[in-house]
């Protein structure tokens, strides 16, 4: 098959270079251009990820393990897991019993907790990738029945969009990173079942043929639905159809065993080289640049991604299969031994391939062996009762990965696209033709207009000077005429002034007269004056009283402002005071009334008397009008007065109404608030009496747990029952709390560590504490600000119990990762180390280790732990010699090194350990060999990872932490720490150099 492959890339390879160019660099220009287009095939290895592999052409195999279920034996039974995982090592451990087991490499090793997301980065991801960048890809899932292939390859994620799996995600990646403009992304669905192939698409379309290609060794398949994508609804539809008309059944393995083998086909065609062709508007501006910048042959890319969900392997005697179920596992059994027998053959590069006994094998023969990009995902279970079925899984993808294909890349000249391109720029250059013999035409046309108009313009102007000095020459003759008149109304003008001097003699005669008169005027006008300044004194005089009315008015406001704040205290005494200064304000108004018409009867006096002085003046008139408007103005004023203190009576009686209900609804208020002192007294008595029962050692870390887990089948059957009392002491406890936060409410209890009673500020805090020791509980207390409240306990309260509980709650809360961030942003770190400095109680400082240990186990949170201070506070809490105090800080130093390492793999990190700058080695090889098993445990593997960073590798070497890791990779009572250390001397180029020299 190999050597078919050859002669094949050679054929494709001769065929491209025959393609023929002019001259200039231009394809032949051709009358009519053929629609079929001529593949370019040029071989080449795939360089978007794994470029620094040996072999990128091999194909990828990854291992899922499928979680327990109900189904499987529980730990505790005879049977046990025979899978045991190692994934920071993509290793794998298969157990025959107790005694004997395997180890198997892959390129990823995924546990039960894996995210769909994480599997399809890692396995479809790169597969993806390179189907976008014009190569073939393949993905298959693979394994025993009921171990979760359809659940990761074709879940559609209905639930949520996490739960969605391979064939989805693949279709999402492809369809945002191509434009429907001008990429081509095609679908066909179709299942092998019963050795016969169906459109899951059209299940009318059934018994399809598979036909090759003599020439390129290509398989297609005859009348078979290809779909164009619109958008990723549009696949989820179509997806739903196929999963509709899939085969599935119930055994006795799986309630929905798939029964046959589903492949989804995505067809990509793509351009080659980024072009910029927009719709009809924009074709013109494309052929102008396309014939300035002489561009050159537009290419095509094909690409064609097969996801493959293979139905998995059955045993007839574990399965139940019988009948029509029986038929379809023989035939699903003989399709997968025949893709067994390729891939053996491969693996082995036999000569012969034999590809032709199975439809599916036809069908993948691009996929092992061809030219495309394979990943493939083995799943397994993890029981022992399919020891034999997981075996042979495991043994399939060991083979798999033998097999190295030929990644090529299928390039196409897009014939088609060209004709359209020179169309185009024919048409474009014809019509910049017609344009320019359109504006010569115009341009002429217009200067023969602009002649004539000119022409004419010159005539008119001859005409016009003619006619214009022809009027010249008669104005001239008026003028003259003109001027004869002139001097004829000059003589008549000199006559006129003779008489007008006359005049003016008679005028002075006239004037000295008027002088004798206007001191006659003069005696009556001061006559005047001094009557108008009596009218003046008499309206200053008025003015004084309005402005004393108006003082008099403030007065009364000031009164009724007073009487307003009286009433609240004295309704009956504020009555008969208003109903007083009524009254006086009708009397005062009475009086301001009566001497209002007294000034007006004076008016109208002095209006007799001398009616004949102010007819020659009509402003005094209008001044004595200005006065009554004013009068009008003062009884509106007190109409307004009388109206306001009325309205202001009213509202006394509405606020004496608004007084009573205020005082009800407060007395109803004080009751309230007694009531609910009493139900708040009742909950703090029913807190105190139910806290009596919980312990004070309330952290709960993840060394405990894996501590139990390790000395589980060990303990002897007295520890067995006193460690399965103490837990159910503990699920007894933690219900009690549950049933307390259930009854009195999360926000209440938190609202209790404010309290000013310290026994009730205790209390609560251990509960808040047992509380946050509950993954379910940790999210709860953060959204209710319980970190802060913690937090300010922590730095506020000087009490040891307090500050012991407190730290125990917030090392809980260490736990979530979401919850480390907040601790950190609120100051945490600094405000642990402060308590670390100022305590030396052993159970307080074991609290803060603890939340230092879980602390460490965020790589984002290192440098911030270092800036605090908490590193440091880690190291000097040894100094106490308590042992749970030196082991938790040797858990926080492994989780602290664990992360570091991790960095340094993944290449975001570079440069010397934090722990080493901070001193850390010197303590870690001073403990290695005098600490108890756990803390031990953390000591090796801190060393193991510090030793996995190569700029320590110096370090390790002058305070002879190397001795250490040789003795820890002979000497250690841990298989995978043994290992890793091994891997680490072996990987390290700088340790290979000393011990050689040794």
């Amino acid at each position: 098959m190999s050597s078919k492959l050859s002669h094949r890339s050679d054929r494709q390879v001769s065929s491209s270079a025959s393609t023929s160019k002019s001259a200039n660099g231009h394809p032949p220009v051709r009358s009519k251009v053929s629609s079929a287009k001529r593949s370019v095939v040029t071989n080449a290895r795939t360089s978007s990820s794994n470029s620094d592999d040996e072999e990128p052409g091999r194909v990828r195999v990854a291992v899922r393990l499928r979680p327990r279920n109900a189904e499987d034996p529980l730990p505790d039974s005879d049977f046990a897991d025979c899978v045991e995982l190692q994934p920071e090592m993509k290793r794998l451990k298969l157990r025959k019993n107790n005694w004997s087991s395997e180890s198997y490499k892959f390129d990823e090793v995924f546990t039960e907790s894996a995210s769909q997301k994480r599997v399809y980065e890692v396995v479809a991801k790169p597969v993806v990738e390179s189907v976008l960048n014009g190569y073939n890809g393949t993905v298959m899932a693979y394994g025993q029945t009921g171990t979760g292939k359809t659940y990761t390859v074709g879940k559609l994620g209905n639930e949520g969009t996490p739960e969605r799996g391979i064939m989805v995600r693949a279709l999402e990646d492809i369809i945002a990173n191509t434009s429907p403009a001008f990429d081509v992304v095609e679908v066909s669905y179709l299942q092998l079942y019963l050795e016969s192939i169906q459109d899951l698409l059209a299940p009318a379309k059934n018994n399809i043929t598979i036909v090759e290609d003599p020439k390129t060794g290509g398989v297609s398949l005859l009348g078979i639905t290809v779909v164009k994508i619109q958008d990723l609804d549009h696949f989820l539809h179509l997806l739903q159809i196929g999963e509709a008309n899939r085969h599935a059944a119930n055994t006795k393995m799986n309630t929905e065993s798939s029964r046959s083998h589903a492949i989804l086909m995505v067809s990509v065609q793509r351009p080659a080289q980024e072009k910029v062709e927009h719709e009809v508007s924009s074709q013109e501006s494309d052929s102008a640049s396309g014939l300035a910048s002489g561009s050159g042959v537009p290419t095509m890319l094909k690409s064609k991604l097969l996801i493959v969900d293979l139905a998995g392997s059955e045993r007839i005697d574990k399965s139940g299969s019988n009948g029509h179920l029986l038929e379809e596992a023989k035939f699903i059994n003989l399709s997968l031994t025949s893709l067994g027998k390729c891939i053996n053959a491969l693996a082995e590069k036999s000569p012969h391939i034999p590809t032709r006994d199975s439809k599916l094998t036809r069908l993948l023969r691009d996929s092992f062996g061809g030219s495309s990009r394979t990943s493939l995902i083995i799943t397994i279970g993890p029981s022992a009762r399919h020891h034999a079925e997981t075996a042979s899984t495991i043994m399939f993808g060991q083979r798999a990965m033998k097999v190295v294909n030929m990644v090529k890349l299928k390039e196409e000249v897009d014939y088609q696209s060209l004709c359209r391109k020179l169309e185009n720029q024919v048409d474009y250059l014809t019509a910049e033709t017609e344009k320019l013999q359109k504006l010569r035409d115009d341009d002429k046309k217009e200067m023969e207009k602009k002649l004539s108009e000119c022409q004419n313009s010159f005539a008119e102007a001859e005409k016009t000077i003619i006619a214009r000095s022809e009027l010249l020459k008669d104005e001239n003759t008026l003028l003259e005429s003109e001027i004869r008149s002139l001097l004829e109304e000059l003589k008549l003008q000199k006559e006129c002034n003779d008489l007008m001097s006359a005049k003016v003699a008679r005028l002075e005669m006239s004037l000295q007269q008027c002088k004798k008169n206007e001191v006659e005027d003069f005696t009556y006008q001061k006559a005047l004056m001094d009557t108008t300044h009596t009218y003046e004194e008499k309206i200053a005089e008025l003015m004084g009283q309005l402005e004393d009315e108006h003082t008099r008015s403030e007065s009364a406001h000031e009164q009724l402002a007073v009487a307003k704040k009286l009433i609240s205290d004295h309704q009956k005494s504020i009555k008969i005071e208003g109903q007083k200064e009524i009254d006086e304000l009708r009397m005062k108004l009475q009086e301001i009334y009566q001497l209002h018409e007294k000034t007006v009867n004076e008016f109208q006096s002095l209006r007799t008397e001398n009616e004949e002085l102010l007819s020659a003046k009509i402003e005094g008139q209008k001044e004595i009008d200005e006065l009554r408007m004013k009068s009008q103005e003062i009884c509106l004023l007190h109409q307004r007065t009388v109206d306001e203190f009325q309205c202001m009576r009213t509202e006394n009686e509405k606020l004496f109404s608004e007084k009573v209900t205020l005082s009800e609804e407060l007395h109803m208020v004080r009751e309230k608030l007694y009531a609910e002192e009493q139900q708040r007294q009742y909950l703090e008595a029913e807190l105190v009496k139910s806290t009596k029962i919980v312990p004070d050692t309330v952290i709960d870390f993840e060394e405990k747990k894996s501590y139990m887990e390790e000395n589980k089948g060990r303990a002897p059957s007295g520890q067995r029952h006193r460690s399965s009392q103490s837990r159910e002491t503990i699920y007894v406890q933690r219900a009690t709390i549950t049933k307390i936060c259930e009854e009195v409410g999360l926000e209440k209890i938190l609202d209790l560590l404010r309290s000013e009673d310290l026994d009730v500020q205790i209390h609560a805090l251990k509960v808040v504490a047992n509380l946050a020791a509950e993954d379910l509980n940790q999210e709860k207390i953060a959204e209710e600000g319980g970190v802060d409240a913690l937090l300010m306990l922590l730095g506020s309260s000087h009490n040891t119990t307090i500050q012991r509980v407190a730290s125990g709650a917030i090392a809980n809360l260490a736990m979530s990762e979401k919850n480390q961030d907040l601790i950190m942003k609120k100051g945490g770190g600094q405000l642990l180390a402060n308590v670390a400095s100022r305590t030396e109680d052993p159970q307080t400082l074991r609290m803060v280790a603890g939340a230092f240990a879980n602390l460490c186990g965020n790589e984002r949170l290192h440098a911030m732990l270092k800036e605090d201070g908490s590193i440091k506070a880690l190291l000097q809490m040894v100094k106490s010699g308590n042992s749970d105090i030196i082991a938790q800080v040797a858990r926080g130093l492994a989780n602290f090194s664990k992360c570091e390492s991790r960095g340094i793999i993944e290449g975001h990190r570079k440069g010397r350990s934090l722990l080493i700058v901070e001193g850390v080695l010197t303590w870690l090889i001073s403990n290695s060999t005098q600490s108890p098993p756990s803390t031990r445990r953390h000591i090796e593997l801190a060393l193991c990872h510090l030793a996995q960073n190569e700029d320590n590798a110096e370090d390790f070497i002058s305070s002879g932490a190397l001795k250490e890791l040789i003795c820890i990779s002979n000497e250690s009572s841990k298989e995978d720490i043994r290992n890793l250390a091994k891997k680490t001397l072996k990987l390290s180029s700088t340790f290979q150099a000393k011990l050689q020299k040794v």
